[in-house]
Parts: structure tokens; sequence; C-alpha cells
């Protein structure tokens, strides 16, 4: 027998519609707040250089996210992952920076994707190591 595979913020229990707008609603809430933590970051650490903070910590906190993911309330993810992170992080942001940095560009598009990716895949193994 075939089963579809069902993902962690779809409980069955809850009608297809409701459960829809209580994701849409995370989500709304979750983009509200984390754009307005990148605007408030963005204003201490200005220019390329805090757009590339605000990337790799948003990766950090994405690598704890998806480690603690399974522990969390089903609403959990896509309030945090989609809806702050998704509203803190900005890679549109980004490449649009690559484009006006002229020579210095290939540096900062190299330092974003390492950082980024560093920092996703060590806060993920040091979450485990914490809660092992």
């Amino acid at each position: 027998m075939h089963t579809d595979p069902v993902a962690p913020d779809a409980s069955p229990d809850v009608p297809a519609q409701r459960r829809d707008l209580a994701v849409l609603g995370v989500i709304a809430l979750g983009g509200g707040l984390g754009g307005l933590a990148r605007y408030g970051l963005s204003t201490v650490v200005t220019g390329p250089w805090g757009l590339l903070l605000i990337n790799v910590l948003g990766c950090a906190l994405i690598g704890v996210l998806m480690v603690l993911v399974p522990r969390l309330h089903p609403l959990a993810r896509p309030f945090f992952g989609v809806g702050i992170l998704g509203g803190f992080t900005t890679f549109s942001a980004y490449a649009l920076d690559i484009v006006h940095l002229g020579l210095s560009s290939f540096a900062y598009l190299f330092a974003t994707l390492f950082l980024a990716l560093g920092a996703t895949f060590s806060t993920m193994a040091l979450t485990r190591k914490v809660l092992a």
C-alpha cells in the first residue's frame, strides 16, 4: 500500500481549510517579526556587510531550527522557518548587492555562500551535541 508523505505541520485531524489558515497566519506573523528584526539590525550594521551578517545569522538559526523541528509544535516550522527567518534573511538583496559591488562582489558572493552554509551546518551539529 502506498501512502503519501505528510508534512509535520499538516495534521490530518484538522480540516484542511482551517489548517491552511493557521499556517498562513503564523507565516504572516513570523514574516512581520523577522522583517522588523532585519530592519532593526540593518540600522546598526549597514551596507553589504550588514546584510552578510543578517544572512549568516539567519542561516545559523535555521540550523538550530532544523534540529529542533521534530520536537516542536507543528506550526513552529512555518512560524520560525518560513515566517521569522524568511522575513529576517534576504537573499534577493544579496543578489542585488552582487550586481552593484563590482570586483569586490566575488569576495562578497563567496563569503556569504561559505559563511552561511558553514553557519547552518555548524549550528546543526552543535545543537545535536547539546541535545544528546
